[in-house]
This record gives structure tokens, sequence and C-alpha cells, in this order.
């Protein structure tokens, strides 16, 4: 007997129809199940989990000839998601599950079961009490007691069936909360194959997954840390809120130990809080990747990545037979933080130059291309030498000079703003040893936040709420930011003098039309220009 149950197969970050048939004859000689249709190595096992899957929950496994085709034939298949239909589709052929009656057209009539009454409904009918699982998108892992385990892309899976008017889908429990994110269609969790067979032979009274308050979970987002908690670095505080405000990317040069890496933690604070749109944007990445806890439906905060310097550049970029996404898509909408930014290998620093640019990464294989968004703000710290600390004279010089040298001009062309994280003094990581607060408490992530968001709201009204200054053109630049006469001649003796890149240009342009933002001006003025400049720091160096 025949049977087909409709499946996903997963490219990139979006789903796309897998149908699963599977012809079981029982008269046939008796051979080991066969599956086609461009299987991995993981899709070419899953007869056997099935078989144990099936036998532990106490079905039999067909005898005689099994072939499992897994349709379209041309598109290569990789993963345990098919453990589940293919499971299904044998419980089926084997009269296990039972199927709904076919539909027959009577002339002048509506479609109704075979063999039912003449009264019957218009549409037809399901099996008694249970789903019509022609109307569901199946996926999902079994283990060999018949427990279904979480699969990657449930949430791409929900919007395929949206997309093609399927009624819902069939997940394993781990995965309803992140499916039930998509809206307009049901879904049913299972944990075991057995729970599945009762869903659908009606001795399970169906149950669907209710769709999660998406403006709930992100209002109760927070930041993990705050940068009240900062002692001292005002001024990188003051970049940083720069950066927030336009989107922009960051450089902190300092000694170990100043705080740096505290501070890129903490930078999502700082940045608008996720739309719906965005969070189940970034919902979708880390799904496909397989990044999702089991049970949570949502990613609620902006991400922040750090990878080691060992890192390659496929884990940073993307990659793999099958292309998966990498560091720079998980980091989409969020930060991804490069520690110790020069111990990088070269060419994953010169990798991350074209996604900088463009904010889309594209994986090309032989059998097509796959696009990763990679919207992200890039933050990264390094110390001053190797070491850490800087030699007097012109040996510290030298060395310096000598470690910066790993970075090309071009990469740091692409970071709008470089900022100096000098050591802590003791006077401020001395306050409040005692119980008493000496000073001014240090400027919060509330307060950062406050200034952040006023200049962003200003730029949405100017440009929209999707075009950031970081993202404006020269075009765009020239007008929409205007400059003073005074302010015209400021940033062309900061150019010759320093001999800066017509890349770098735009960039100043960019961070001074943030800097007036936050000062809520229209027109540049030569304060924005020299604090833009200023914050060229390594241009001077390289």
């Amino acid at each position: 007997m025949l049977a087909r149950v409709q499946s996903y197969l997963l490219q990139g970050i979006d789903a796309h129809p897998c149908e699963v048939e599977v012809d079981a004859d029982r008269l046939a000689e008796n051979k080991p199940p066969v599956i086609v249709g461009l299987p991995d190595a993981g899709v070419r096992e899953a007869h056997e989990r099935v078989r144990a899957a099936m036998q532990n929950s106490g079905y039999s496994f067909p005898l005689g000839r099994v072939l499992i085709n897994l349709a379209p034939a041309d598109v290569r298949k990789e993963g345990p998601v098919y453990d589940l239909p293919i499971a299904l589709g044998l419980l089926i052929s084997t009269g296990v599950v039972r199927g709904p009656a076919p539909l027959v057209q009577v002339p002048g009539a509506a479609k109704i079961p075979a063999g039912a009454p003449s009264n019957a409904p218009a549409g037809g009918i399901d099996a008694p009490d249970g789903l019509d699982y022609r109307k569901f998108l199946v996926g999902g892992e079994l283990a060999l007691d018949g427990r279904v385990r979480p699969v990657k892309g449930a949430i791409a899976l929900a919007a395929l069936a949206k997309a093609r008017g399927a009624q819902g889908v069939i997940v394993p429990a781990d995965n309803a909360p992140e499916a039930a994110v998509v809206e307009g269609i049901e879904v049913y969790g299972v944990r075991t194959l057995t729970e599945l067979v009762g869903l659908l032979n009606g001795h399970i009274e169906p149950q669907p997954t209710p769709p999660p308050d998406v403006l709930g979970l992100l209002r109760e987002a927070s930041a993990p840390v705050d940068f009240a908690e900062v002692r001292g670095q005002e001024a990188v505080k003051r970049a940083i809120v720069i950066a927030a405000a336009g989107s922009h990317n960051l450089l902190m040069l300092g000694p170990p130990g100043s705080g740096k890496t505290m501070m890129a933690k903490a930078l999502p604070g700082v940045l608008p809080p996720l739309t719906a749109e965005e969070a189940i944007e970034i919902t979708r990445i880390y799904s496909a990747a397989g990044h999702m806890p089991a049970g949570v439906g949502l990613v609620t905060s902006r991400p922040v990545r750090s990878p080691h310097h060992t890192a390659s550049t496929p884990s940073i970029v993307g990659g793999g037979i099958i292309p998966r996404p990498g560091e720079i898509s998980l980091a989409h909408r969020g930060v991804l933080f490069l520690d110790e930014l020069p111990e990088f290998p070269r060419d994953v620093l010169e990798a991350l130059r074209q996604p900088l640019e463009d904010h889309v990464v594209t994986i090309a294989r032989a059998h097509g291309s796959v696009r990763f968004p990679a919207s992200f703000m890039l933050i990264a710290a390094m110390n001053p030498t190797p070491k850490g600390d800087i030699a007097p004279g012109d040996v510290g010089r030298r060395a310096m000079e000598n470690y910066l040298s790993r970075l090309s001009g071009p990469l740091l062309d692409r970071i709008d703003i470089h900022v100096e994280a000098p050591a802590v003094p003791w006077a401020e990581l001395s306050r409040g040893l005692h119980g008493k607060s000496s000073g001014p408490p240090g400027t919060s992530t509330a307060q950062m936040r406050e200034q952040a968001l006023r200049a962003r709201e200003r730029q949405s009204r100017r440009q929209g709420a999707t075009l950031t200054n970081s993202r404006l053109s020269g075009r765009q630049l020239d007008e929409l930011a205007p400059m003073e006469t005074a302010a015209k001649e400021i940033l062309g003796q900061a150019m010759t003098t320093l001999g800066l890149s017509a890349r770098a240009f735009d960039k100043i342009r960019r961070v001074s039309r943030t800097l007036a933002d936050l000062d809520d001006r229209d027109t540049l003025t030569v304060p924005d220009i020299t604090e833009a400049v200023g914050f060229r720091l390594l241009d001077r160096k390289v």
C-alpha cells in the first residue's frame, strides 16, 4: 500500500516542501528498507530508528519490500527530521493509522467520501474524531523507545504550512512553542509515537498548542548587565551611546581588565527592544542552526555572539556541505563581539568585509546558493600590544604598530568608531569599598538607552524606521547631513592631514549625523565633525 505524508526540507533558514512516499509491498521478498531521494547518512539510517521505535511502541514493522522516496528527488536531504513522517507512512500503509475515506465526485454535487450517505456534509469528513494527516505537515526525530525528539527549523515548517494553506503541523512537543509563534495554523506537539497514533485515530482529544504572547515576552526581556556596574569609562560609554543610536560598528582599544568585554555584553540593553518581526526573524535563524533551547518558543533579547579567536572562517561566516548559518548570522539584529581582534586569522577578518557592507552573506555551492541575513553591529576589542601594555619610548611605539599591522586598512575603514578604553584608576575602583559612594554614580543602561532611543526616533521620522544612520549612502548623506561651512573646512583638513579614505569620509559623516541627532539638530556643526574625526583613532596608526 502506498502512503504519502507531507514534510519539509530546510535550505538556509527557509523550509521547502518534501513529500515522504512509503510503498510497503507485503507480497514481495523481504529485504532491508530502501530510502531514495538524495538522503544523507542520517536519513539513510532512519529506517533502523523507525523499526526500533515502532516495535518498542507495540507496532509491527511491515514485512516484505519497503521503498521510501523523499521528493523532490534532486535536492539533498539531511538529518533525522524524516523519522516521524516515515513512521507515520508505515503506520498508514499497515492500517494502524486509519486514513480518511477517499473523496469522490458526484456529478452536480460537492465531494463526499466514498460509501457515505448522500446527505454527508460538503467538503468530506475526517477520520472518526481524529485529525486528517493529509492536512498537516509532519517532522520529528524518533528515539528507539518511541519518544519524539526535537528537530531544527520547526518555525520554518510552520511558516511553510501557513503559506501552503495547510491546517497545521505535527511536531515534537519541545518544538511546539516555537512553531506556535506562527499565527493562523494549528500546532500539535507529540511526545511519543503512540501519542501521534492516538491523535490521528481519535483516541486522544486534539488540543493545539496556544500561540504565545509575543509582545508580552518581548516586554519582559531585560539586559543581563547594567552599565552602572561598569566603573569609570564614561568616554567609552559615550561612544557606545553613539554606536547604539546610529547602529555603528565600534572598536575598543585598551589594556586587559579595563571592562571592554563587560561593556560589549551590556550594549544590547542600550539598543531598542526587539520588534515582533525581528524576534521571529532571529528565532528562524537559531532554529535552523539548532540553537533553540527545548521548550523555548521565541528569542526575546538581542543576541550577543562572542566567538573565540581560533574560530574558522566557515564557523564565523557560515558554510558546510549543506550551508548553515555562522556567527555573523546568529548575531543578526544584535552584536558580534570579537575580543582580541588582531588574534583572529587574517582570512576570517577579511571575510567580514562584505557582510559588514551588504548585511547579508551568500554561501555558494555546486548545487546552488543560500543567503543568510547578517545585519549585526560589530563590537571589537583589542589590547595595544600582544603583552597588553605599552612600553615607554620607541620600543613601545614599534610594538604597538607591529600589533596593529595585523589589521588591514579596509577592515578598519568599515569600523565607524575607534575609542580608547584606558585602565580604570584606583579612585573609581575603590568607590563603595567602605559602604560609601564617593562621587557621582556612573551612567546607567537606562540613561544611555533613553539617549539612544531619542536619536533613533529622530532618524525614523527623517528616513524611515529601517534605515539607520550607519546605512546612509553617500548621496543620502549629501541630502540628509548638511554641514556648516566651518564644519566642511574642518573635515577637509582632517581628510588631508590624516590621509583618510573615501569610505572613512562617509563614516565620519554618518557618525556626525548621529551626534547631531543626539543633540536634536538638523545641521552638522564643527563639534560634530571634530568628535567624529576623533573616533578615527587607528587611521593615524596604520
